[in-house]
């Protein structure tokens, strides 16, 4: 769908007395037009939209509220750069969208480890449009308490707008998976398995408790099993029809924790089988549920990998040890 035949309606004076800036750099001019129509639609004012360029020099430019930053390839240069916003963005409290690519998506995501970027890759207008509301949600959880009662009920309701023009726009163009706004909404809620305990005699005529043995992870060969058995239903049926991806990502990693191996940002994307930004939105989730956690790489700082946490491989330690020896029948 071509952006230039879509119009929606803007509430952009809605909030011409709220303090919400913007700063975009993106070197592709269609895009950066493209940003700035959908940001002051989205009523913010968009104190200054460059090109990348502008990241790279030595002068130290304020940031605005939120920041829309178009990445689709990263050297050593814009790698650093990125880690400085970073920072600043997570010291000032910003809201920082970095779109890029499946190539650059490693290095990417290996900079971005302090302010909670949202982190596209690839996407459609309407997937940079929900970004933009759950950046605009944050900005609203951030500023509500230094509002005038006013100003907090156009803020909420600039929130809630933007949530249905990215509506609108996700129908027009692709099915996503997602399309709430808020990143604190976690589609799941995760609590460790309560810890198995058995009756022991205590010598003096009476029980006492002792913690049961955890049980070891899985044959890594029988999870790749599974795994392929999963993937092998999309030769016959629409893979949307399936799709899981967090239980997809807690296979994979199952896999690789027991196979003493590292997953990268990218390769866990794949293994989720969902396009890249859903994956990377479903990892922020697992993350914050405590099911996953990011692992910097000792000889590299500008990467990073992602891993279970030690909850999440006791959990499926025990899954599987209750599935026993069915577990190879199992598709």
């Amino acid at each position: 769908m071509s952006s230039a035949n879509f119009a929606y309606a803007t509430p952009a004076n809605d909030a011409a007395g709220l303090p919400l800036s913007l700063s975009l750099y993106a070197d592709r001019a269609h895009l950066r037009a493209q940003l700035r129509d959908d940001a002051e639609a989205a009523g913010f004012r968009v104190a200054e939209a460059g090109g990348i360029d502008a990241l790279l020099e030595g002068e130290v430019r304020p940031l605005g509220e939120v920041v829309l930053l178009d990445c689709p390839e990263a050297d050593g240069a814009m790698l650093a750069a990125l880690a400085r916003i970073d920072m600043r963005a997570a010291h000032c409290g910003a809201q920082l969208v970095v779109s890029t690519t499946v190539g650059a998506l490693d290095d990417v995501f290996g900079c971005l480890d302090q302010s909670g970027a949202q982190i596209l890759v690839d996407p459609s207008r309407a997937e940079r449009v929900i970004a933009l509301g759950r950046a605009l949600a944050g900005v609203a959880q951030l500023k509500l308490r230094e509002l005038s009662e006013e100003d907090r009920l156009v803020l909420l309701r600039l929130t809630d707008q933007v949530g249905q023009i990215a509506q609108r726009l996700e129908r027009l163009e692709r099915p996503l998976e997602e399309s709430g706004l808020s990143g604190s909404e976690s589609a799941f809620r995760f609590e460790s398995p309560r810890p198995a305990f058995a009756a022991a005699p205590s010598g003096d005529g009476g029980d006492r408790l002792i913690r049961a043995t955890r049980p070891a992870l899985p044959d890594p060969r029988l999870v790749r099993r599974i795994i392929r058995q999963r993937q092998l239903r999309a030769r016959f049926f629409d893979g949307d029809l399936f799709a899981d991806p967090a239980w997809d990502m807690l296979l994979d990693l199952t896999a690789a924790r027991a196979e003493h191996t590292r997953v990268s940002v990218t390769s866990l994307c794949i293994a989720s089988g969902v396009p890249p930004t859903t994956a990377l939105r479903w990892i922020g989730q697992m993350t914050e549920a405590g099911l996953l956690e990011r692992v910097e790489d000792e000889t590299d700082r500008r990467r990073a990998f992602i891993a279970l946490t030690d909850k999440a491989a006791d959990g499926m330690a025990r899954y599987f040890a209750e599935l026993g020896s069915h577990a190879a029948r199992l598709v």
